[in-house]
């Protein structure tokens, strides 16, 4: 199942909106085949092991498929895997975790023990739940699973009072950064932002098949039509108001306009998560000022916050997000640490809301 979780690795950046999934074939102790799933519409992991094995002419009747996620039962972009199995003549099959999908959901598995199929589920789950944690997460509670970046001094300086924030961080943590806007279905910004810093909000620093979808918050339909982000088109412009004059202007640069407001003329924060659900976004990758960071965390929108922190020092500047005076700690937000590693010159923290 390990060799299978590597597989699942390399489909990272390229099975958005279907799960990462890897696939090993084992028989008489001795791996015969691996495989991952490809870009939608492509082969899943079991059907692209299936074909290794076919290529490498081995006979995988009554081998044991080791699979992190459990095969599909039901025609979507592709036939139903456990078909592909049945009909191969495996023997057994050992999943690491139940689909979280209810098309799926251990009718799978059953689907195969009735084929008269070994099965085995949860070896590995964990890792294999952390591998697609956007897509249980859409699966499971109807939103994508919310990861918001943040580069910040030891004091919590994100950028200047003045808002120059190029560059706090190092190199290779900004590269670092890049790797996971690549995992991301989508990247968020709001206006501030974009009007401060015109970002492209693409994949560079790091080689990737696919670029995430861009999304910007914009309540007051103030972007620019020559603003970068829009460059290359498929852009969400994400509005509280309409204006048919800018909407047009904005959809002939090949942004698509998405109206939420809110009842105070803001954009419907917990709306938009449940729309990038239907949506099939799996992970969204925040990207804001203090203000928009904020807003989410108010709103309870943000699952992680994905922080680098350099060993410097800004004094005054503009924090992490903006959040009420408190006055007592009890009303704080509680958060615990998931991961922290050294990045360069400087730490990497994955801290996960409680």
């Amino acid at each position: 199942m390990q060799l299978a979780l590597k597989q699942a690795e390399l489909g990272l950046f390229i099975t958005s909106p279907n799960p990462r999934v890897g696939c090993v074939i084992v028989k008489e102790g001795v791996v015969i085949a691996q495989g991952h799933t490809q870009p939608a519409g492509q082969a899943h992991a079991e059907v692209s092991a299936l074909r290794d094995a076919a290529a490498r002419g081995v006979d995988v009747r009554g081998a044991t498929v080791y699979v992190t996620l459990e095969p599909c039962s039901h025609h979507g972009r592709t036939p139903p895997c456990t078909d592909a199995l049945i009909q191969a003549g495996v023997g057994r099959v050992v999943a690491a975790i139940e689909d979280p999908n209810p098309m799926v959901a251990g009718q799978g598995l059953a689907r195969l023990s009735a084929a008269g199929i070994l099965t085995e589920v949860g070896v590995l789950a964990e890792p294999a739940r952390e591998m697609n944690i956007g897509f249980f997460s859409r699966m499971q509670r109807g939103r994508p699973w919310v990861r918001m970046k943040i580069a910040a001094s030891l004091d919590g300086g994100t950028a200047l009072l003045n808002g120059v924030s190029q560059w706090i961080t190092s190199e290779p943590a900004r590269a670092d950064g890049h790797a996971w806007r690549a995992r991301a279905c989508a990247i968020l910004t709001g206006m501030g932002t974009v009007q401060q810093d015109d970002p492209q909000l693409t994949v560079r620093a790091v080689n990737t098949p696919r670029q995430p979808r861009r999304i910007v918050l914009d309540s007051q339909l103030q972007i620019r039509s020559s603003a970068r982000v829009l460059e290359g088109g498929g852009t969400w412009i994400v509005s509280a108001q309409r204006d048919d004059a800018r909407e047009a202007e904005l959809i002939a640069r090949g942004a698509e306009i998405i109206h939420l407001p809110s009842n105070v003329d803001k954009v419907d924060l917990p709306a938009l998560m449940r729309e990038l659900a239907k949506r099939e976004i799996n992970e969204l990758h925040v990207e804001a000022g203090f203000k928009l960071n904020g807003s989410l965390l108010r709103a309870g929108c943000v699952d992680e916050l994905l922080i680098y922190m350099a060993p410097c020092l800004l004094g005054p500047a503009q924090g992490i997000a903006r959040l009420p005076e408190l006055s007592e700690l009890s009303s704080r937000i509680n958060c615990h640490f998931h991961e922290v590693r050294s990045i360069g010159d400087d730490l990497r923290l994955l801290v996960r809301l409680s």
